[in-house]
C-alpha cells in the first residue's frame, strides 16, 4: 500500500486560452478503488493521461507504481489475428495462466483466446482486455469506461468481478456500477479536485449537503448585502448633510449657531463619514464571502420538452415478428440469433432471424416502452424496422446506413399512420464538421439548440469548434439537444446516453418523468431504465 501525491497540477491543450486543471492537488492509495466523477469535457480522460505520462504539464505526479489504461489501443491489422496475439501485442510479457484465471473470474471460456479477435462480442472483448489488465503485477489501473455497449448481463458480470479487486480509477456514468464497485470517489469540480471515502449515493448526499448550505449562506449574505447597501445610502445622506453645515452657515436660518459650532460640526461630520467608511467595508465584506460561495455548485438547468399527440391511441402494434438478414436469397429458415462484428456482409453464408423467437409489442400513447436484453437478441432491428415502414415520418431523414438496409420480416407490424419520429442512433461517429451545419441539417432553431446545450453544460468556446474534436459524451449531447428540440409523437431513443455524464442522465430523467413522452427505450444502464421505463420488454436469443 502506497500513496499517489499530486501537487500543482495544472494543463491546457495547446492552442487552448483555458487550463483543464489549474494549480489542483490531491492524494489517492494504491488500494482504493476510485469512482472519477465528472461533467463531459471536464477532464476525466485528460487525467488518466497525464497520470499515464502522455502530455506534459506543470506540478508533480509522484507515485511508486506503474499505471495501465484501459481500453489498449488496438490496430486495425490486428483484429484478424487471433486474440491469444493480440494480447502478445499489448503485453509481450504476459503469463497465459494469469490471463485464464481472469478469463474463470469472468465466468468466461479461455478458448476465446484462439478466436480471431474481429470475431468477439464487445462484451468477450472487453472480458479479454479487463483480463490482461488485472493480470499484470505492481500497477495502478485506469479503467476508462468499461462497460459502454454492454448489455445488461455483461454489465452485471464486470461489475462483479471489479467488486472482488482494488488498486484502480473506474470511469463510469453508470450509478449502479459505481455503487457496487467503488470505496472511494475521485470528483473533478468546478474549481478544484475532491477526494472523499464512500460510493456515488454517499458523495451525491454529501453534495447535496454541501449545495443547499451554500445556497443558505448565499441567501444569507444577499440579504445582509441588501441591508448594509440600505444603511450605507442612509449614511452617506446624513454623513453629505453634516459636511456640507461645516463650513459657513445661513444666520438667518440659523440664528442660534455661532462660530464655536464649527469644531462640534466637523467631529460630527468626521464620525459620520468613518461610519460610512465602514459600511462600506462590512458590505464589500460581505460581497467577498458570498463570491467564495457555490463555486462548487453544479446546477443542472432544467429541461423542456414539447411532443405531439397522435389521434391514435396505439402507436405501434407488431404480431410474430421476426427480421431476417443474409445471404441466401429467400431462405427465411430461423437459425439461433448470433451477432456478427465486424465485416458481417462479406462473411455471413446463413440467414440469421432477430429475435429468435417471434417478437409481440403493442406501444401505446404515453407509454414509455424499454427494449432489454443480451448484445444481438434483435433490439437494433426492431427499431430499424419500425423507421423503415412507410408510415414513419423520421424527422431529420432516416440515417443513410439504416435506410440502404433492405430488410425482410415475417410476421405483422402496423404504425398509425404520419406517425412522426424522432431518432438518436448508438453511433454519434458520423458527426464532424461545424455545429451550425448539424443544426441546419436537423431544422431546428439555432439559439434554441446551443440553450439545450447550456443546459447540459457545454461550454460556450465548444460551439466554434469542429464537432469531430468532440468528447464522445459532447456528441450524445448534442444528439439529445436535436431530439428534445423535435416535435414528435415517438422518441425513439438506442443507447443514447452512453458516454454522458451522470449529472446529465439525471438531468434527462428528470425531464423525461416531468413531460412524459412516448418512448422506445434501448438503454442499458440500469437506474436510467428502471426510473424511466413504465415497461420493460426482455428479448432473448
Amino acid at each position: 500500500m502506497s500513496r499517489i501525491n499530486v501537487s500543482g497540477l495544472t494543463f491546457c491543450y495547446e492552442g487552448s486560452y483555458d487550463n483543464i486543471f489549474e494549480n489542483a492537488s490531491f492524494y489517492m492509495d494504491t488500494d482504493w478503488k476510485l469512482g472519477l466523477i465528472g461533467r463531459n469535457g471536464k477532464g476525466k480522460t485528460t487525467l488518466l493521461n497525464l497520470l499515464m505520462g502522455r502530455y506534459e504539464y506543470e506540478g508533480s505526479i509522484q507515485a511508486s507504481v506503474d499505471f495501465d489504461y484501459f481500453p489498449f489501443p488496438i490496430s486495425e491489422n490486428m483484429y484478424d489475428r487471433d486474440t491469444i496475439d493480440v494480447i502478445g501485442h499489448i503485453h509481450p510479457d504476459y503469463e497465459l495462466w494469469k490471463i485464464c484465471r481472469e478469463l474463470d473470474l469472468l465466468n468466461t471460456d479461455a478458448g476465446i483466446l484462439y478466436r480471431p479477435y474481429r470475431t468477439l462480442s464487445p462484451g468477450e472483448q472487453t472480458k479479454v482486455m479487463l483480463a490482461v489488465l488485472f493480470s499484470r503485477d505492481n500497477a495502478f489501473l485506469l479503467i476508462d469506461e468499461p462497460t459502454n455497449h454492454l448489455d445488461a448481463a455483461t454489465r452485471a458480470t464486470v461489475q462483479s468481478y471489479l467488486i472482488t479487486k482494488k488498486g484502480f480509477i473506474l470511469v463510469s456514468h453508470d450509478r449502479n456500477i459505481l455503487d457496487a464497485v467503488i470505496d472511494h470517489v475521485l470528483v473533478l469540480e468546478k474549481d478544484k479536485i475532491r477526494t472523499e471515502k464512500g460510493n456515488f449515493t454517499s458523495w451525491w448526499e454529501n453534495k447535496q449537503r454541501r449545495d443547499a448550505f451554500e445556497l443558505a449562506e448565499n441567501e444569507k449574505l444577499k440579504q445582509e448585502i441588501k441591508k448594509l447597501e440600505a444603511s450605507a445610502r442612509r449614511t452617506a445622506v446624513w454623513a453629505d448633510k453634516v459636511e456640507r453645515k461645516k463650513i459657513g452657515f445661513n444666520p438667518i436660518e440659523e440664528p442660534d449657531r455661532c462660530k464655536d459650532t464649527r469644531c462640534y460640526i466637523g467631529e460630527k461630520s468626521r464620525r459620520m463619514q468613518q461610519r460610512r467608511k465602514n459600511l462600506e467595508n462590512r458590505q464589500n465584506k460581505a460581497i467577498d464571502e458570498k463570491s467564495k460561495l457555490l463555486k462548487n455548485l453544479d446546477e443542472a438547468g432544467e429541461l423542456k420538452l414539447t411532443f405531439l399527440q397522435h389521434h391514435k391511441e396505439v402507436y405501434i402494434r407488431m404480431t410474430d415478428f421476426q427480421v431476417y438478414y443474409g445471404e441466401n436469397g429467400d431462405a427465411v429458415t430461423a437459425v439461433p440469433a448470433h451477432p456478427f462484428y465486424g465485416d458481417s456482409g462479406k462473411n455471413s453464408v446463413t440467414v440469421t432471424t432477430v429475435p429468435a423467437k417471434p417478437f409481440h409489442m403493442e406501444l401505446k400513447r404515453g407509454e414509455r416502452v424499454a427494449l432489454a436484453g443480451q448484445n444481438g437478441c434483435g433490439k437494433s432491428s426492431i427499431i430499424k424496422s419500425i423507421l423503415l415502414s412507410p408510415d414513419a415520418q423520421v424527422l431529420g431523414g432516416i440515417p443513410v446506413d439504416i435506410a440502404g438496409e433492405h430488410l425482410r420480416y415475417s410476421g405483422s407490424m402496423e404504425l398509425a399512420k404520419g406517425l412522426k419520429i424522432s431518432y438518436i442512433r448508438q453511433n454519434s461517429e458520423f458527426l464532424n464538421g461545424p455545429l451550425d451545419h448539424y443544426i441546419d441539417r436537423i431544422g431546428v432553431s439555432n439559439s434554441l439548440f446551443k440553450a439545450v446545450l447550456r443546459q447540459l453544460d457545454f461550454d460556450r468556446v465548444q460551439f466554434d469548434k469542429p464537432m469531430d474534436e468532440y468528447s464522445d459524451g459532447q456528441k450524445k449531447k448534442v444528439l439529445v439537444a436535436g431530439s428534445l428540440l423535435q416535435q414528435a409523437h415517438l422518441y425513439i431513443w438506442d443507447e443514447p446516453l452512453n458516454y454522458m455524464d451522470v449529472f446529465s442522465r439525471m438531468q434527462i430523467e428528470k425531464l423525461i418523468l416531468k413531460f412524459q413522452p412516448t418512448m422506445l427505450l434501448v438503454e442499458h444502464d440500469g437506474s436510467f431504465a428502471q426510473q424511466c421505463a413504465t415497461r420493460t420488454i426482455e428479448m432473448t436469443t
